[in-house]
Formats: C-alpha cells, structure tokens, sequence
C-alpha cells in the first residue's frame, strides 16, 4: 500500500477529538488467516506518478468494488485484481510489471499474467484528508467484465449511528495488510513486512463514530478483539453485522498496534455516489 505521509489539519481534528493518522492504513497485526470466509475481498494493484502499490477492496455487485480514494487517485492506466487468498508467500511478487511504467497497466499487461482488470473512480468530494466534515476517503474500481463471485452486503443508510457504546461493539476488518512482527534478522522491533501477502480478518472493538469516521482500537493484545488493520489493509472492508459499513482508510501508527480509522460508506454524501455505479 501506499507509504507516503498524510497531509492532515492537526488542530482541526484534535478539535474534533479524532485522534491524527500518520500514514494510511496497511497490514494486518494478529487477525485469522481468511481463506474462503470472506472471497469477495480482492487486492488490487496500480500505479501512479510514485510507482506500482497495491490495496484492498471488496465486491459489491458483479462488476463494482469499493475502496479508499487514496487507492484509487491519482491512478495511472487500468487497476489489476485478484480474488486469491493468497497472492505470495514470499518474494519474488507475482504481480506482472506494466509495459509502460510511466503510463501504467494496460488490460493486456493485467489479463495476460491472468489477473483481472478494472478502470479506478475517485468520491468526487475526496478531501485528500485535510477536512473530517469532507473525508470521504472512498473509491470504486470497475472490472471490465464481470464476477460470479457473490457481492457483499452493504449496509443500511445511516447504521452506524445506531450504535450508543461503540466501546462494546465488534468490528470485523478484511484485508490483505502484511504481518507486523519480528524480522527474521536484525532489529527484533515489530515491524511491518512486505510478505506474505495473505487475505486476513481481525475483530476490533470501536472506539468513536463521527459523522464521516468509524474508529476502533486495532491491537492484537485487547482483551476485547484480536488484531488491526496496516500496510496493505487501505480500502479493504469493515463490516458490521455481517454487512459492509466502511473502508479501511488511515492507522495512527507505524507499527500498526493503536486506532484504526474507517471511512463511513453507510452515509449520504458516500451512498449516493455509489448508486450511480451499481445501477
């Protein structure tokens, strides 16, 4: 996933009492190894004027995924995915190189390595996390043809809202975030690695609902949930009762073991948007 910084408004979110990011959200600490349980999360790759990075996503009908619009602004050419759980093990990446790096895939160079391929939107309203009113850290990749895998659930306008003690709720968040933990040498610091590249879910118990922003605490030893999201996890899904109610969108810390943020899908400003592509 992407490693630049946030560019965000310290005063105007302390304000708020959301706490600040510092990078958008990428790997997976603690959590269960997904398999089959959730085949409608997909990782996605792309390049843009940085480089190629890759994110998470989740299907919510046969041609449409959503995601963060941190995910997909800013794309170059088509945007390669893959419903495999297990994408690599370890190095090297199977992940074919674009023909034209400066340009971006092709849907030649992402189908003839036998990955799917998808053309990235971005929430016109994507605030590029400089105004929590306007947040809507959200995107959509459109597969050139489509999947009989089942969509997701989404769910209801507004539902989030319902829930009056966020502390005792659990949240399940689905990604393809690396681990974070000791490197086989050198520092023993846990530390966010690149491999494998797995599907993983983790249960978090939330923390704050705003208008635009779910926040849960993600840290593997909370007696209450089993791990967060991390470098890789941006734009996979949150779910709440069995229904996506948000993308992954930003983490407070480099070793990932602190708040997680979610941008809200259940709202207006980010449901409306979404009812143009799914028709």
């Amino acid at each position: 996933m992407r490693a630049r910084l946030l560019a965000l408004a310290v005063a105007a979110l302390a304000g708020l009492g959301l706490v600040v990011p510092t990078s958008p959200a990428s790997a997976s600490t603690g959590g269960t190894v997904d398999g089959d349980t959730h085949p409608n999360v997909a990782m996605i790759a792309f390049y843009d004027a940085d480089g190629r990075f890759r994110c998470s996503a989740t299907l919510v009908s046969p041609t449409v995924l959503v995601t963060a619009a941190h995910c997909t602004s800013g794309t170059l050419g088509k945007t390669l995915v893959t419903f495999d759980s297990v994408v690599a093990e370890a190095p090297p990446s199977p992940l074919p190189v674009a023909s034209d790096v400066t340009a971006g895939y092709t849907d030649a160079d992402i189908t003839g390595a036998g990955y799917l391929s998808g053309t990235a939107y971005t929430h016109p309203n994507y605030s590029n996390f400089t105004d929590l009113d306007n947040w809507n850290d959200v995107g959509v990749i459109v597969l050139d043809h489509a999947v009989t895998i089942a969509p997701a659930p989404l769910a209801a306008l507004n539902a989030a809202d319902a829930i009056k003690q966020p502390r005792k709720t659990l949240f399940t968040a689905v990604g393809y975030g690396t681990e974070v933990r000791q490197a086989d040498t050198g520092s023993q610091k846990p530390t966010p690695m690149s491999y494998p590249i797995i599907r993983r879910y983790v249960q978090m118990p939330g923390q704050k609902i705003t208008p635009q922003i779910i926040q849960t605490n993600g840290n593997e030893n909370d007696p209450f949930g089993t791990g967060g999201t991390c470098f890789g996890d941006s734009g996979g899904s949150l779910w709440l009762n069995g229904k996506v109610v948000g993308v992954t969108s930003y983490g407070y810390t480099q070793n990932c073991r602190y708040l997680d943020g979610y941008q809200r899908i259940d709202i207006p400003v980010v449901a409306d948007w979404l009812a143009g592509f799914l028709g």
